[in-house]
């Protein structure tokens, strides 16, 4: 073309959870039946939503308001019930002139990156959830900035690492924190959301902190909003619909500003999220009007805990059999539905393979595995993909040097679910024997 029209962070924007897909695509064409594992998709998976909860969607959608445009921050009514149940249990409080609506976290996350100046950076957590590190990347046009998370001590940050990266980068201006996390399934205490607050309050940063799993926490373990710790540190929490109700066709997330008013150039920043709000008119309507209602249900509290329970379970029986497999290092899901397994170091090479029955399947997945620059983990799940149909993602996807896949436990059936994470061990020990 005349000049050059791509923009300088279009090649940070990956998002191996989905580009799998048209791998397994490809494989059921050849007849390999496959187990999508790879997306938190709780309805994908099968969940049922309670007849209650459909009620209230459907009356709404049977009132000509559910139709229109609402308010560019959302609805009203809706903004203060949700400053009403955060006010009721954090320290910070908030109005519903500190909310804004989004069609899903993925929107929000544009935005929060998009309109950052170019030269500031959000350090995040590795490994990441591809949505952040992508959107963060692609604003600055460079490689994502990172804190590590340790596989040795329950995937929970390495706070000397923060610290010195904060320290000796000026740039860094923002820490992203994702508690529960996504991909590993870690849930944060909170002695280290402290430590965390004060590195940004010693640097004069603001946080981003994504709760959309906040209320998915088990295994007797407990966490605090960062509502609850910020004090006067400039926030902003991410928080939404798509995993908790679930309902992640609503695309409707939101965002809690805390502080804006207490630094000029970050409520000026806040600002320029809210006119970009204003341009695109507004958010999605309908499931803004029904979340007061799905939340406040009398049988949303029995409803939630069914499915913490069953999170739990699956939990403790994928650790209990990978925790046995040699060559890995595997931690306890506490939040959320992810797992994430990461090999042990010098345990994969360009060697190691699993036997594929179907020649035309094999030399799919050889030409894939040979193509310049394919990682070692993602050499495994693909020979995984072929060899027994489970569909995962590499855990280098999720900005990491860590080699490994992430997995959710959203399979309904206990016994198809146990069958799963046997295969998985099985295969683990045959490829690296290989």
């Amino acid at each position: 073309m005349r000049n050059n029209i791509v923009h300088i962070g279009a090649g940070e924007l990956t998002y191996e959870i989905r580009a799998i897909v048209a791998i397994a695509e490809k494989l059921n064409k050849l007849g390999i039946k496959t187990n999508m594992e790879n997306i938190g998709d709780p309805i994908a998976k099968g969940e049922k939503i309670p007849v209650w909860m459909k009620k209230i969607v459907a009356d709404l959608a049977m009132k000509d308001c559910s139709y229109g445009y609402c308010a560019t921050k959302g609805l009203l009514e809706t903004r203060e019930f949700i400053a009403n149940v955060t006010n009721s249990r954090g320290k910070t409080q908030i109005t519903a002139e500190d909310i804004i609506f989004f069609n899903g976290l993925g929107d929000a996350i544009q935005k929060v990156y998009g309109f950052l100046r170019r030269e500031a950076r959000v350090i995040g957590p590795s490994p990441t959830y591809s949505t952040h590190s992508s959107g963060e990347a692609a604003h600055a046009g460079q490689r994502p900035v990172t804190y590590r998370l340790d596989p040795d001590n329950n995937w929970y940050p390495d706070l000397d690492d923060l610290r010195l990266s904060v320290k000796y980068n000026p740039a860094i201006s923002g820490i992203l924190i994702i508690n529960p996390d996504n991909p590993t399934g870690a849930v944060y205490p909170e002695r280290i959301l402290r430590e965390i607050v004060a590195i940004a309050k010693e640097y004069d940063l603001f946080i981003i902190c994504d709760e959309i799993y906040h209320n998915l926490v088990y295994n007797g373990e407990s966490t605090k909003p960062i509502s609850d710790l910020i004090g006067e540190v400039p926030a902003i929490a991410m928080k939404g619909i798509s995993k908790e109700v679930p309902w992640p066709g609503a695309r409707c997330g939101w965002i809690e500003v805390y502080n804006a008013d207490r630094d000029p150039m970050f409520k000026r920043y806040i600002q320029s999220i809210l006119d970009s709000k204003m341009v695109e008119v507004c958010s999605t309507t309908l499931p803004q009007k029904a979340i007061p209602p799905i939340l406040s249900h009398p049988e949303y509290p029995k409803f939630l805990e069914e499915r913490k329970a069953r999170y739990e379970r699956h939990s403790n029986i994928a650790y209990d059999i990978l925790k046995e497999v040699p060559g890995i290092r595997v931690n306890r899901t506490n939040g959320a539905f992810y797992m994430s397994v990461a090999f042990k170091p010098d345990q994969l090479t360009e060697r190691q393979s699993l036997p594929i029955a179907n020649p035309e399947v094999r030399e799919l997945v050889e030409g894939l595995v040979n193509q310049p620059g394919v990682s070692l983990d993602k050499r495994f799940v693909y020979y995984l993909l072929a060899s027994t149909g489970i569909c995962v993602v590499p855990l280098s996807s999720f900005c990491t040097p860590e080699m490994g896949f992430r997995i959710t436990l959203l399979e309904l059936n206990e016994k198809e679910f146990t069958s799963i994470f046997k295969t998985i061990a099985e295969k683990i020990m045959e490829y690296l024997n290989s």
